[in-house]
């Protein structure tokens, strides 16, 4: 089923729930304008962008979850949270565009979590993420905000044992956050054991990947096992012509809040290039990481896993201390990697785009564009890694000769130009031996460990088996036509 198509049925069963309910970001609804509408209204500016409200309060949270963002620091609501939280309180549908670091996820969690504490039960609530690593961020969200509920949560991811997660899904957990390969595994293994019957929230965060193609298959065996009589929320940093397509499709819309364009950077970002030929380009890493960046916690982002393995290997040769996280890595190793980076014990962290959604580290202060992302979104989503919550950091984006033309396009689509890093050539080349010493020794590494055999045995094997089932349904075809 295509994505267009799961897309519209979402819509069509949220659409079902109450159309009196559901009011979009201008303020009209489907039949009557409610008293709840008009306070939401009064609470938008002239530019239509609502007003950041003075605390949690106003926004009618209940005092223990005001309480537990007391005791983290967090008092006032970010603009998102203005708009959304009490949306979803009032029982609609919501979809929430905002940049990186703004707080979406406490959007959606907080609402969630008073509604759970008015009537706990399991499941009440499915998040659903593209990646590992994001759905561990956003449990340990809940798990903090939702102390005074006595809350119980199960993460659903690939990469762990199924018959763990099996178990803690039998318990009927509060909420459930999952990635949706690994859900669909589940469903189809045990059908049973996963009952979302009286699921009271659906959840789709980082909601432009979710509705990608790649996606579209496990979302339609997931969206068959939901209650239709539920809100559906979601959330992204860029509003894609996919998530749109929710507001239009149905008489009834959900509220959205847009607080950014699809391709906008926050404002605090230092955007830099350095323009640099590609057969030298890891000298000029090396320098800059004993130099300029020295002392500082960095992401560093590639394209593939071979490349960010080899990066990893080649940089402790040279005694720069970094981890990786990659998607040919174990779950636990990929945790691990997390943990030594969050807690400080390594300043360097080396990531494929597994790493560049929702990850929330506040103190990156740099991220590295080893390699530029052919796409202006992933290069979003990429550099909001840093200068989150009102910080400031810093981008470097590494363009060699070939390069040129994905620059000019990030530049046209985010519609601000980088400025030019400049690092002095002959300092550079003084260590060129020396790092290309390592590079030799990573490359052996990765050869003697067949580092990627598994991966392309696997792939193999799986391409062989699609091309057997296509030649059985074909002979079957010829079979009946000739019958």
């Amino acid at each position: 089923m295509s994505k267009r198509k799961i897309v519209e049925e979402e819509v069509q069963e949220t659409a079902e729930i109450s159309e009196d309910d559901v009011v979009n970001s201008e303020g009209s609804d489907a039949d009557d304008t409610t008293a709840d509408t008009e306070e939401q209204n009064e609470q938008l500016s002239l530019d239509g962008a609502p007003k950041v409200a003075k605390s949690f309060a106003d926004l009618g949270l209940n005092a223990w979850l005001v309480d537990a963002l007391n005791a983290l620091s967090i008092r006032a609501p970010s603009k998102i949270q203005t708009a959304c939280v009490g949306p979803i309180l009032n029982g609609q549908d919501v979809i929430g565009s905002a940049k990186t670091g703004s707080g979406k996820t406490a959007a959606f969690a907080l609402p969630i979590l008073q509604k759970l504490a008015e009537d706990p039960y399991g499941v009440f609530a499915l998040v659903l993420t593209p990646t590992r690593e994001l759905a561990f961020q956003i449990a340990e969200q809940f798990r903090i905000l939702g102390t005074g509920v006595n809350l119980k949560q199960s993460i659903v991811v690939g990469g762990l044992d199924m018959m763990t997660q099996a178990l803690e899904l039998s318990k009927r957990p509060h909420i459930v956050v999952a990635t949706p390969g690994r859900l669909v595994d589940h469903i189809n293994s045990s059908p049973n054991a996963v009952n979302f019957k009286r699921l009271k929230f659906l959840v789709l965060d980082e909601a432009d990947r979710l509705l990608d193609d790649n996606f579209a298959d496990d979302l339609e065996v997931i969206l068959e096992h939901m209650p239709k009589r539920r809100q559906t929320l979601l959330f992204s940093a860029t509003m894609t012509p996919e998530i749109s397509a929710l507001q239009f499709s149905a008489d009834a819309k959900p509220f959205v809040y847009e607080c950014n364009t699809r391709f906008d950077t926050v404002s605090k970002l230092d955007q830099r290039y350095l323009f640099i030929p590609s057969s030298v380009r890891d000298a000029y890493l090396a320098w800059l990481l004993r130099n300029d960046f020295d002392e500082k916690t960095i992401i560093i982002f590639t394209t593939k896993c071979r490349t960010a393995e080899r990066l990893r290997i080649m940089l402790r040769e040279l005694g720069l201390r970094s981890t990786a996280l990659h998607a040919q890595m174990s779950q636990n190793d990929r945790l691990g990697s997390l943990a030594k980076f969050k807690s400080g014990i390594v300043p360097i962290l080396i990531a494929t785009d597994v790493g560049s959604r929702g990850l929330d580290i506040p103190t990156v202060q740099v991220v590295l564009n080893y390699e530029l992302p052919a796409d202006a979104t992933d290069y979003i989503h990429r550099v909001g890694r840093t200068a989150r919550a009102g910080r400031g950091g810093l981008s470097m984006s590494v363009v060699t000769e070939h390069d040129i033309n994905i620059l000019l396009n990030i530049e046209q689509k985010t519609e601000k130009k980088m400025n030019e890093y400049k690092v002095s050539e002959k300092a550079v080349l003084e260590h060129l031996n020396e790092v290309a010493l390592a590079k030799r020794v990573a490359n052996m590494h990765l050869m003697d460990t067949k580092f990627g055999e598994k991966v392309r045995v696997n792939k193999e094997k799986r391409q062989k088996l699609s091309g057997e089932v296509k030649v059985k349904e074909k002979a079957k075809g010829v079979k009946r036509v000739k019958a």
